[in-house]
């Protein structure tokens, strides 16, 4: 016995055939339309974020400077920050700002070093203590990181919208193909269910 095969046809939706009905052109029409979208919204969230993360790396670069501050206490013996992969400690500095005054905080230090000792601590425009700027490398790893998730979360949201479209259409095919059975069906004045 002969097994029975049924090819696919592609781009079925596009081509003339008496079986193709108006709403499978149209439908056909929305998943391109769909596609092109997200592929466009993709690409603008993307850079859109890039150009966010750069721009906010540059800021931070801007407003940050090193200065030198003197260890208020000891670092011998302290427990290591509360990041794990950060060797450095938790200690207590004095520096003056930039208008001079002098300030007092808690910046992550070299382990193992004694009271008076100088260190290197980064702070902002107005004199309080900061992170130290991302380097080259962070920022080209986050603006692609983060211009890559927004490119994603953009496309997945316009193809989101799109299989919702998709689904409604659906129902009203299916809606319309009963309502042509019954006809059919009720025509003859029998019914085949």
């Amino acid at each position: 016995m002969a097994e029975a095969r049924c090819e696919r046809v592609r781009m079925w939706r596009w081509r003339r055939s008496p079986l193709r009905r108006r709403c499978d052109l149209v439908e056909a029409w929305v998943v391109l339309a769909g596609w092109v979208i997200a592929l466009v919204c993709g690409v603008v969230a993307g850079l859109a974020a890039v150009g966010a993360v750069e721009r906010a790396a540059e800021e931070q670069r801007e407003r940050s400077r090193q200065v030198s501050a003197v260890l208020m206490e000891d670092t011998v013996g302290k427990a290591p920050a509360r990041v794990p992969a950060d060797y450095r400690v938790w200690a207590k500095v004095r520096w003056t700002g930039p208008d001079g005054r002098t300030h007092t905080d808690e910046a992550r230090v070299m382990p193992d070093i004694r009271k008076g000792a100088a260190v290197e601590v980064w702070t902002d425009d107005s004199g309080r203590i900061t992170s130290e700027p991302l380097s080259g490398s962070e920022i080209t790893l986050h603006s692609a990181s983060g211009g890559t998730l927004a490119a994603l979360c953009a496309s997945g949201a316009v193809l989101g919208c799109l299989w919702g479209v998709r689904q409604l259409m659906e129902h009203r095919r299916l809606d319309q193909w009963e309502a042509e059975w019954a006809r059919i069906d009720t025509r003859n004045g029998w019914k085949t269910g």
